[in-house]
């Protein structure tokens, strides 16, 4: 059975997903002849002083997070910073100056200043935390240069094709890419994903997530705040601030979900996928859209020149997956309308759930019967050993902690050459929602088969995510 399973693999072709006519036996064959180059500049990366050699590319407050986790966990340095405006860059060398570390060198001039930095400089690891758009063809580049280790700002891709770049790049230069999702190492995901792997839910059914989020005053602002000032200037694209300069324009030209990462990675490692389960299909809807165009109505007034501006994201998109082990999740983008914050976790099996919204726990047997238990109570038990270990040196880090927690881990898979916790299948997986739910609403809702970017493997890989 197990070689029959393995003739089957390796017998595979990619025919239709990018790499017509290129086996899966072949590709990896390919990818392991370059892991030994790539091993050798891992090796000569950082010999002077042992430190894990660091670049940045995009030096906006992302990118300044990163830097505060990076030195904290130490025996690092950075050597490079990369970005397009004056602003960022300055702000970020002030702000490692705080650290009373040298100073790194800095690339700027152009759109393509990174390709120099990558060209110029030996790193061990190489974040990049710039604009959507940017992110994929900065990792391939990346990853491509002889960058060993590579983490990518969230979602990692914007379209399918983009997914397939992260994937059969990473396996032809043997190089790890690991996306950057924060969420995955919030505390309270990952005590669910304990009590997932401890058994507390029973055998896994469904799967509820989204990116539930008023993100209107970030959409817009007055070209000098991060957010909208209640009065002030109403801006968005090149006049504005920060991520108004960009993420905006995405609400105008797509609709689908075009932030899935943030909820769809903690499900996904409940659900085990590309861990001997995977997505299988994909159908997509979105609403009207309204909340924009009221918005600028609200605070610009009726004659603003943005009301004539079409907005095609729908103000609410949901998207239903269906998993190959039979389990289901709804994922809902959400951030054109006012409401509170919430990822809307949902993770239920044959047993019992978790629902972060009302922090609700319930377990067949030890809840009492038809009756909530508070979620702390539970999660408290079943607190992850990498919070219970780094709760202290996490406290002061952003988002609550889960970013130190998140680069402590990166930097333990970088330090000891182990595979990368979220690799460029989870990359793939996870940002491939985007592409696919916009196909799929052009569609009308059609089902849209999902790519299997592991090729197969998913079949015998195992979970390697927070062991």
């Amino acid at each position: 059975m197990e070689n029959t399973r393995r003739n089957f693999i390796r017998n595979i072709t990619a025919a239709g997903l990018g790499v017509a006519g290129v086996t899966v036996a072949n590709r990896a064959e390919a990818a392991m002849n370059n892991v030994a180059e790539t091993q050798q500049k891992t090796k000569s990366a950082g010999k002077d002083d042992g430190k894990l050699r660091f670049g940045f590319i995009g030096t906006g407050s992302r990118c300044q997070e990163h830097i505060n986790n990076v030195l904290a966990i130490g025996d690092t340095k950075i050597v490079a910073i990369c970005d397009v405006q004056k602003g960022p860059l300055d702000n970020t060398l002030k702000h490692i100056a705080k650290f009373n570390v040298p100073e790194p060198k800095v690339y700027t001039g152009d759109d393509y200043a990174f390709k120099k930095m990558l060209e110029n400089e030996t790193f061990d690891c190489v974040i990049i935390a710039s604009p959507w758009e940017w992110h994929a063809p900065m990792a391939v580049a990346a990853m491509k240069a002889g960058v060993p280790y590579v983490g990518v700002e969230v979602s990692a891709a914007n379209t399918v094709e983009e997914c397939w770049d992260l994937v059969n790049t990473s396996e032809q230069t043997g190089a790890q890419l690991n996306i950057l999702e924060n969420v995955c190492y919030r505390r309270d995901c990952m005590a669910a994903l304990n009590m997932v792997r401890q058994g507390l839910f029973g055998e896994m059914m469904h799967g509820g997530c989204g990116y539930e989020h008023d993100l209107r005053e970030v959409k817009f602002n007055d070209g000098a705040s991060y957010t909208y000032q209640k009065g002030g200037k109403l801006l968005m694209g090149k006049e504005a601030f920060s991520e108004a300069q960009w993420r905006t324009q995405h609400s105008v030209t797509r609709n689908g979900d075009i932030y899935p990462t943030h909820g769809i990675g903690p499900v996904a490692n409940c659900m085990n996928i590309n861990y001997g389960n995977r997505f299988l299909t994909l159908s997509a809807m979105a609403t009207k859209s309204r909340g924009l165009h009221n918005f600028i109505v609200e605070n610009g007034g009726k004659d603003h020149p943005y009301t004539k501006i079409n907005f095609n994201l729908g103000d609410i998109v949901t998207t239903m997956i269906k998993c190959a082990n039979g389990e289901t999740v709804i994922v809902t983008h959400d951030t054109n309308l006012p409401r509170p914050y919430s990822l809307g976790f949902r993770i239920q099996g044959t047993k019992g759930l978790w629902m972060n919204d009302g922090d609700h726990v319930y377990v067949e047997g030890q809840s009492k019967p038809h009756t909530w238990d508070d979620s702390e109570e539970w999660f408290k038990k079943y607190d992850h050993k990498l919070w219970s270990s780094l709760d202290a040196k996490a406290a002061e880090a952003g988002h609550g902690g889960m970013d130190f927690i998140m680069m402590y881990d990166f930097i333990d898979a970088i330090r000891n050459k182990k595979p990368a916790p979220m690799d460029c299948y989870d990359a793939a997986a996870w940002s491939a929602i985007s592409g696919l739910s916009e196909q799929s609403i052009a569609q009308g809702g059609a089902l849209i088969n999902f790519p299997d970017f592991t090729r197969g493997q998913w079949i015998h890989r195992t979970p390697k995510f927070a062991l």
